[in-house]
C-alpha cells in the first residue's frame, strides 16, 4: 500500500499540481502585498485620504473611530474596504491568468483542422465528404 501510495505522489501530475499550488500562493500573497501597499495608498489619496482597508460598517448603531476599534469592542461590522481589497486582488490576479494562459495559447501549434469537404472528380466543386452524388453536376461519386 505504501509503494502505491509513493508511485502516485511522484506521478508527475501530482509533482506539477503540488507545484502549481505553491507557486499560486506565493504569488497571491505577491499581489496581495502589491494591492495593498503599492495600489491602494496612491488610489486612496487621490479619493480624499482615504484608507480602504478601514471602511466598515457598523451594524449595532454605535459609531467606533477605526475597524479594529468596532472588533475589539465584539460590535458586527461589515469590513466592505477589506472586501474592495480582495475584489482588486482577485482582478489582478484573473487578468495575470489571462495573459498568461493567453501567451501559452499563442506559443502552441495550431491543430490542423479535420476536412469536412472533399472536390468532386467531375467538376471539382468542394462537396460534403459523405456526398454520393455531386449537387453541381450531378454525377454520382465513386465510393470513399
Amino acid at each position: 500500500m505504501l509503494k502505491a501510495f509513493r508511485d502516485f505522489v511522484m506521478r508527475g501530475n501530482v509533482l506539477d499540481l503540488a507545484v502549481a499550488v505553491i507557486m499560486g500562493a506565493a504569488f497571491g500573497k505577491i499581489v496581495s502585498s502589491f494591492t495593498n501597499d503599492i495600489l491602494m495608498p496612491p488610489v486612496g489619496m487621490l479619493l480624499g485620504g482615504v484608507d480602504f482597508t478601514s471602511l466598515f460598517l457598523s451594524l449595532d448603531g454605535v459609531t467606533y473611530p477605526s475597524l479594529a476599534a468596532a472588533q475589539q469592542a465584539g460590535a458586527p461590522t461589515l469590513n466592505y474596504g477589506v472586501f474592495l481589497n480582495t475584489v482588486i486582488d482577485f482582478v489582478i490576479v484573473a487578468f495575470a491568468l489571462f495573459l498568461m494562459i493567453r501567451a501559452v495559447n499563442r506559443l502552441q501549434a495550431p491543430k490542423a483542422k479535420s476536412p469536412t469537404t472533399k472536390d468532386c472528380p467531375f467538376c471539382a466543386t468542394p462537396i460534403p465528404l459523405a456526398a454520393r452524388r455531386c449537387p453541381h453536376c450531378t454525377s454520382e461519386l465513386p465510393p470513399a
